[in-house]
C-alpha cells in the first residue's frame, strides 16, 4: 500500500468549537486538515495529508462543467468511553466505488482510502465533539480536474476528504417532521443516476425543495418518475412506513440510494422479528391506510439525521396525520436509540458495525 505523506504545520493546529456544541450546525465549520489524491497518467498517485486551505482548480476543469463529482457521508463518533470509532466505513467506501464506476471515475484501492481517512480523524481528533448527539462529519469526494471542454470521460482527477464538527440534528429535542409529497417535478428517472451520490442528483431536487420549505415544509417526498404514483426517497433520506404492523420501505430498482442506515434498520428489524417488506408503495395506499388508522409511523433514516420521525404529510391538499402528528412512534424511538447507541458505544455492536480508531 503506498504511504500516506503529510504536510502538518504546527501553527494550523486549531480547535474553534463553541461552548455549547449543540450550537455547532451542519457543514459550516471544518477541521484543520484533509486528505488529497491526484489521478493522471492513468493511475492513482501522490496521497497525502495537507492543512484544509483552498484549491487552485482551471476554470476549464471538467467537473465543473459536466458534473463528474460524486461524493459521501459518514461520522466520526466519540463514544461514551472518549474512545472513537467510525459506522460501517467500508460500506460508505463500497457504494464509494459504486458511484465512480457509474461515472466513469477510475476504480480506487478502498484500504488505502479507510486508512487514510483514519490517519486524517487521527490527526483531528481534537475536532470530534464529546456533546452526545453531536459528532464528526466525513466528507469524500472526487472531481474531474481535467482542464477540457467536451463532453467525455475525464483523464484527471482529484479524490479528497474533508471533515467538520456537527452538532445533534435535532438541537430542540427529537421530534416529528412535516414532508412535502411532491406531485410534479423529479429528482431522477429509471436508467438515471438515483441509485448513486452523484452532485447532478442534489442540483435536480433544489428547485421543488425550495418551493416546499416556502410552505412550510421540512423535507420533500419524492415519487417515481413514470407515474408520479409510487414513494419513493426522501430528499436526503430513505423512507420507512408501518402499516398494519409491517414496516414498509421502497425497494431498490434503480431510482432509490442504498442508504446504510437503510440496511441497518432493515436489519435490526429483521432482528427483532418484526414483519419487514421492500415492495413498490402507491401513494393512494398510504393515503387509505391513514385514512382507516393502519398507518401509525413514518420516518425517514439517513446518517445526518440517523432517523427522524414525520408527523404529517402533505399531498396534494390533503393532510395526513401520523401518530397524532407530534407523537414519536415506539418503532420510531426503538431505533433510533438502538442505532445511536451502537454508535456512541451505549449498546453492543452485534454486527460489528463499529470500527474503531483509537
Amino acid at each position: 500500500m503506498e504511504t500516506i505523506a503529510k504536510r502538518i504545520l504546527p501553527r494550523q493546529q486549531r480547535r474553534f468549537l463553541p461552548a455549547d456544541e449543540r450550537q455547532l450546525g451542519f457543514g459550516d465549520i471544518f477541521s484543520d486538515h484533509m486528505f488529497l489524491m491526484d489521478y493522471h497518467d492513468g493511475r492513482w498517485q501522490a496521497p497525502r495529508i495537507e492543512p484544509f486551505a483552498p484549491l487552485q482548480l482551471s476554470p476549464a476543469a471538467m467537473g465543473l462543467h459536466y458534473a463528474q463529482l460524486i461524493f459521501e457521508g459518514l461520522k466520526c463518533y466519540r463514544r461514551a468511553d472518549g474512545r472513537l470509532a467510525l459506522f460501517r466505513p467500508k460500506d460508505n467506501f463500497v457504494r464509494f466505488a459504486h458511484s465512480a464506476q457509474r461515472l466513469c471515475i477510475p476504480d480506487f484501492d478502498q484500504g488505502l482510502a479507510l486508512a487514510a481517512l483514519k490517519e486524517l480523524l487521527l490527526i483531528d481528533q481534537a475536532w470530534v465533539p464529546s456533546t452526545p448527539g453531536a459528532s464528526l462529519y466525513i466528507r469524500p469526494f472526487i472531481v474531474a480536474t481535467e482542464p477540457h471542454l467536451g463532453v467525455r470521460p475525464a483523464r484527471e482527477y482529484l479524490f479528497m476528504i474533508i471533515t467538520g464538527p456537527v452538532g445533534p440534528y435535532y438541537p430542540e429535542g427529537f421530534a416529528p417532521i412535516n414532508i412535502y409529497v411532491e406531485p410534479q417535478y423529479s429528482r431522477t428517472a429509471p436508467g438515471g443516476l438515483g441509485e448513486i451520490k452523484a452532485a447532478a442528483n442534489y442540483a435536480a431536487s433544489l428547485f421543488a425543495a425550495e418551493e416546499a420549505h416556502k410552505k412550510g415544509y421540512t423535507q420533500i417526498l419524492w415519487l417515481d418518475p413514470c407515474h408520479h404514483k409510487y414513494v419513493e426517497e426522501v430528499g436526503s433520506m430513505n423512507m420507512f412506513f408501518v402499516l398494519d404492523g409491517e414496516l414498509l420501505t421502497s425497494p431498490l430498482a434503480g431510482t432509490v440510494l442504498p442508504g446504510i442506515t437503510r440496511q441497518s434498520v432493515l436489519t435490526l428489524a429483521k432482528d427483532w422479528g418484526l414483519k419487514v417488506a421492500e415492495r413498490p408503495l402507491p401513494i393512494e395506499e398510504i393515503i387509505g391506510a391513514q385514512e382507516s388508522g393502519l398507518l401509525t409511523e413514518a420516518f425517514g433514516t439517513g446518517t445526518a439525521a440517523v432517523v427522524s420521525p414525520v408527523g404529517r404529510l402533505h399531498y396534494q391538499d390533503q393532510d395526513l396525520v401520523v401518530g397524532g402528528g407530534q407523537t414519536i412512534g415506539p418503532l420510531t424511538q426503538r431505533l433510533y436509540d438502538e442505532i445511536t447507541g451502537i454508535q456512541y458505544g451505549l449498546r453492543p455492536d452485534s454486527h460489528d458495525w463499529i470500527f474503531p480508531l483509537t
